[in-house]
């Protein structure tokens, strides 16, 4: 049901529970979690968030990919639609939205972008939506580029719990 997708250097798969130490390493690294919730992620909520990853796709029927450098076999990230219900205005209710998160020894490197472009085109021939929405904070440069690159555009500045956030939007085309 989940479909592999691959790129030059990236194979993107579901997640597994071998998954799961490289998962945690990469939410406790301060470079990942900085912006996004400003403090590492324990071992419960990394396994939480493998678990919510593996269970979105058969309740909602799209969901994250897990990253795997073809080069080393490794866990490197992960990036997907969700559906979060967020607690946010403006509401993003049943739009698709993108998130990702990149293992540090892969930022700077074109990784990101590389795994958003096949994504999006996934997205693209999947979604019935019109578009695709992200969150990320005013300080991370780095995600906004990626989102920039891959036809996302700012759209509103809001708060998602008690932190600034930008909200980006992606039309898919038709």
């Amino acid at each position: 049901m989940i479909p592999a997708l691959e790129t030059e250097r990236l194979v993107l798969r579901p997640h597994k529970r071998e998954d799961f130490e490289a998962l945690h390493a990469m939410w406790t690294h301060p470079s990942v979690y900085k912006y996004i919730s400003g403090r590492p992620s324990t071992r419960e909520q990394s396994w939480a968030r493998l678990l919510r990853y593996a269970g979105m796709w058969p309740l909602i029927g799209y969901g994250f990919w897990a990253m795997q450098a073809k080069a080393s076999g490794r866990f490197v990230g992960e990036l997907g639609f969700g559906n979060f219900e967020r607690d946010m205005e403006p509401r993003i209710g049943d739009t698709p939205e993108m998130g990702w998160v990149l293992a540090p020894e892969i930022h700077g490197k074109g990784f990101g972008s590389e795994a958003l472009a096949k994504v999006v085109t996934w997205g693209d021939a999947f979604f019935k939506h019109d578009r695709a929405v992200c969150i990320i904070s005013p300080e991370n440069a780095g995600s906004q580029r990626i989102a920039e690159k891959n036809g996302f555009r700012k759209i509103a500045e809001t708060t998602y719990t008690e932190e600034s956030v930008w909200m980006f939007e992606r039309r898919f085309r038709p």
